[in-house]
């Protein structure tokens, strides 16, 4: 068991609820000592977290489907730990773990938060630590359900996803490929595009920086889109909508174009074409599919093994580069998951 009497825990805390984008007066950086577990916790050592556009509505007052982050606490974050103290006798010392550990660099839980903050044991066997934080982790669970039970495919139907080179969209393309589908991307930048064509085997690719979006759909759907997958929302949304065929699937998962908009949201202009082609448009929530995580994980992990499935993850180290690490998510710097590496194995 490791020492803890000489460790310093750093956090990183929410200060203010930001207005647009999120900067780094709003977080304060506090730090307390590591103190032993109580009877029946643990206490773990953050290796990296996940950073999801998901975040930045986390920070937000308001009803939705999970409680805001308050102010003065942590922020939340999913990530992979290494177990350092244990009085529970399910966890032992350098077991490693997947749990909301939030921005800091050690997570104590009592008995009850172990079960809340969903600590649960990993294999590295199966995939790396950034692989359990993206195509074994919440990303690709909200890829798989989303695609599989809301989008609900069948082979030589056409998926559209947008925000493909991301976490989420890499996921759902490959496996969209795996089932059979026509899948084309919708992402920012020549690299990006290449990537998901030359590396993950899509079909085509849209850069909507490069072009109209628009266009690339006419040429690249000529049958029309099935099902989309959409993480970005607003004009693209729209412009996807207007190629849907009839009984078409659209995948609520996020709308990043939106999420730090100072003006209301954009909703769907053209949402009548889901009268017209009787398509249905459902949000997913991937926290409702818990209990099934393990079916996924076990099929997806055998894709990674077999080569039929590849994952990117752009790291970047250290907890107190947190601020401006997020804001890549935003901007479109990120190319594959974003990682925040808090520490070495």
């Amino acid at each position: 068991m490791t020492n803890l009497a000489p460790l310093t825990n750093h956090q990183v805390r929410l200060a203010a609820r930001p207005v647009g984008l999120p900067t780094r007066d709003g977080w304060s950086f506090s730090t307390e000592p590591v103190t032993e577990p109580s009877a029946g916790g643990i206490v773990i050592k953050t290796l990296s977290l996940s950073l999801d556009p998901a975040m930045r509505g986390w920070m937000n007052e308001g009803k939705s489907y999970i409680a805001p982050v308050g102010i003065g606490e942590v922020m939340r974050a999913g990530g992979i730990g290494k177990v350092i103290a244990s009085a529970n006798p399910k966890f032992a010392v350098d077991d490693i773990v997947t749990a909301g550990l939030g921005v800091q660099q050690y997570a104590a839980f009592d008995e009850a938060g172990i079960k809340q903050a969903g600590v649960a044991k990993i294999d590295l066997r199966m995939g790396s630590i950034t692989q359990w934080l993206n195509v074994l982790g919440m990303p690709g669970m909200t890829g798989y359900f989303g695609l599989m039970d809301v989008g609900q495919p069948k082979a030589g139907e056409t998926v559209v996803v947008s925000g493909a080179a991301g976490a989420v969209g890499q996921t759902v393309g490959q496996l969209a490929k795996i089932k059979g589908c026509r899948v084309v991307g919708i992402a920012g930048g020549k690299a990006k595009c290449d990537w998901v064509v030359n590396e993950l085997g899509f079909d085509a690719c849209i850069d909507y920086k490069g072009g109209s979006v628009r266009d690339g759909l006419k040429e690249h759907c000529p049958k029309g889109v099935d099902i989309y997958f959409d993480n970005v929302g607003g004009e693209i949304l729209d412009q996807v909508l207007a190629k849907i065929n009839r009984k078409a699937r659209i995948i609520i998962c996020g709308a990043i174009s939106q999420y730090n908009n100072t003006t209301a949201i954009q909703g769907p202009k053209n949402y009548l074409s889901l009268l017209v082609n009787r398509a249905r448009m459902e949000g997913i929530v991937v926290f409702d599919y818990a209990d099934r995580y393990p079916i996924a994980i076990a099929e997806m992990a055998g894709y990674l093994k077999d080569g039929k499935m590849k994952s990117k993850e752009d790291i970047v180290v250290g907890i107190e580069t947190f601020p401006e690490t997020l804001l890549k998510l935003f901007n479109g710097e990120n190319f594959g998951k974003l990682v925040l590496q808090v520490a070495a194995e």
